[in-house]
């Protein structure tokens, strides 16, 4: 599900963007050359118990409207809609334990909850 900002238009606003450490643009740029896509896409759906969750998804084909934010080859797509949610985010790409995750270091984002899978914000 495609999060829908309601009835504000996000070609009036002004946006600080998006950017990506360069350790989040190498593997963004490793995973478009192995899979043969374009990038990915952030999004925001609603979830989890704090309300909303980042989304991550490949593109092959942008969508009209789509905000590109770019290092070092590397593409990230974002829809305007999403944009209220994540504007001024920073992607980083860390190992977390023997993981390695991206990491949302996001302004908007009041609160998350304990397992750092969903965030709140305050409306402006």
């Amino acid at each position: 599900m495609e999060l829908h900002a309601g009835t504000f238009n996000p070609e009036d606003f002004a946006w600080k963007g998006l950017t990506l450490t360069a350790t989040a643009a190498k593997h963004i740029r490793e995973l478009s050359i192995k899979q043969g896509v374009l990038g990915l896409r952030l999004g925001v759906k609603q979830t989890g118990c704090a309300g909303f969750g980042y989304v991550l998804n490949t593109v092959s084909e942008p969508a009209a409207g789509d905000l590109i934010y770019e290092r070092d080859g590397a593409k990230l797509y974002v829809s305007p809609e999403a944009m209220p949610f994540i504007d001024g985010t920073q992607v980083d790409y860390v190992r977390d334990g023997l993981n390695q995750v991206f990491k949302f270091h996001n302004p908007k984002a009041q609160n998350q909850c304990g397992c750092g899978e969903s965030f709140g914000i305050q409306a402006e």
